[in-house]
């Protein structure tokens, strides 16, 4: 673990550490929540990612907005949205943040910019871009950010996605969360060439590499990107250096992967190194303990409630459905073929 730091801002790094604890709280509930049978579906954990989550929403407005992946559920927390009402969510009940219909993969919350997690890899790149795009033609000062994992480099979107952004100067910052793996493969394995720093750069991009771990360095880097996408100087790309501590899901033992590896990636656990900085500057283990549990106790009650919450009513089946008609029917105003 890196030497802590001395000269900083107590104060803002209490907050990232209590965002971190509360994502932290949030995928261990989650995560029990799956294993008991209280969540059906899959449910994709980031734990061990949330200093990129925390260091990256913090430099946000609340109009600002981002696109996040089916492992996004430390972005929507870092980004504003209900802990109760994202857990609603994954319950599949009445007052989620999508009506229950989303689940775990497709949580959104346009209310705090949150525009979807999305289940299907690299999809999040093309939204994010489109709506970096309406905010440029809107003369709007909103900023768009983008987060996906390394697995997405090698699809389709990612090369269309930041060349449009590149060539129309859009407000869109990209953060590649690149945790070693694509779903139980090693992205090692599967990608040619220096990875996505260098293939943003090649597309002309601005791009940095970020120890995804170090929530003040994520934090930092933000701190002078943001303010710079706002003033029209992007797009640009950030590799968040970091390790996904959990199986691909819930339910995923992971044993592709040698114990001996993990156990020393848990000790560069963002929580732990965020935690040692804070005590340099004077925050006790105690001040520290009752953050946790703070966040345990808010997540707790947060399950608690989804387990008590009433399902959906069955006609909400039918709604946020657009109707286009019958198949066979002509499109009003349609011309006939000539």
């Amino acid at each position: 673990m890196a030497e802590p730091r001395r000269n900083i801002d107590a104060e803002r790094l209490l907050a990232l550490y209590r965002t971190m604890r509360r994502i932290r709280a949030f995928e261990t509930a989650a995560e029990a929540a799956s294993l008991d049978g209280r969540v059906g579906g899959a449910v994709h954990l980031s734990i061990g990612q949330e200093a990129v989550a925390a260091g990256v929403c913090a430099n946000l407005r609340p109009d600002d907005q981002i696109t996040t992946t089916h492992r996004g559920h430390g972005h929507c927390i870092a980004k504003g949205t209900p802990a109760t009402a994202m857990m609603l969510e994954l319950f599949g009940r009445a007052g989620g943040t999508s009506g229950g219909k989303g689940g775990s993969m497709h949580i959104a919350d346009f209310s705090v910019g949150m525009l979807g997690a999305n289940g299907v890899v690299a999809a999040g790149i093309p939204i994010a871009v489109g709506a970096a795009h309406g905010a440029k033609l809107a003369g709007s000062e909103r900023v768009v950010v983008c987060f996906f994992g390394d697995g997405a480099i090698n699809r389709g979107p990612f090369l269309e996605g930041l060349n449009w952004a590149r060539v129309f100067a859009l407000p869109v910052i990209f953060v590649c969360e690149m945790n070693a793996f694509a779903s139980t493969t090693r992205t090692e394995a599967v990608t040619a060439g220096e990875g996505p720093t260098a293939r943003a750069r090649a597309l002309g991009l601005e791009a940095h590499d970020v120890d995804g771990n170090d929530v003040l360095a994520v934090d930092g880097l933000l701190g002078e990107l943001v303010p710079r996408a706002r003033r029209g100087e992007g797009p640009f790309f950030v590799t968040a250096r970091t390790y996904r501590l959990k199986g691909h899901t819930s339910v995923d033992k992971a044993p592709y992967r040698p114990e001996e590896e993990v156990a020393a990636r848990w000790r560069d656990d963002p929580m732990a190194r965020c935690a040692a900085e804070l005590e340099v500057l004077g925050i006790d283990a105690a001040a520290l303990d009752a953050v946790a549990a703070e966040a345990e106790a808010e997540m707790a009650a947060a399950a608690e409630a989804a387990g008590e919450a009433p399902w959906p009513d069955p006609a909400e089946a039918f709604t946020d459905v657009q109707d286009v008609g019958a198949p066979a029917a002509p499109a009003a105003g349609r011309r006939a073929a000539t």
